[in-house]
């Protein structure tokens, strides 16, 4: 696996772990834990996104993300196309 498929991959797992984490603190807002570690794994996707943009352009189009010259979001292959 490529530099790139490994650091999409795991944005994906702490995508999942945010996602995840959600949809326990819909149901437990009070797990100060759960929180903490919602809002830890927050910032590291921040992070891990901000970097894999700068390296291999947006993961996402339409605002969400800015854009290096020339427009990268055409690049193949796209975030889906990735074989792991």
């Amino acid at each position: 696996m490529d530099a790139k498929a490994k650091m999409l991959r795991k944005l994906m797992e702490i995508e999942f772990a945010c996602v995840d984490l959600n949809l326990y603190l819909d149901t437990h807002p009070s797990e100060e834990k759960a929180l903490q570690s919602y809002n830890y794994y927050s910032e590291q996707l921040k992070t891990l996104k901000t970097q894999y943009e700068q390296v291999y352009g947006p993961l996402m189009a339409f605002g969400q993300s800015a854009s290096q010259y020339p427009w990268k979001w055409i690049d193949e292959p796209w975030p889906w196309e990735i074989q792991y």
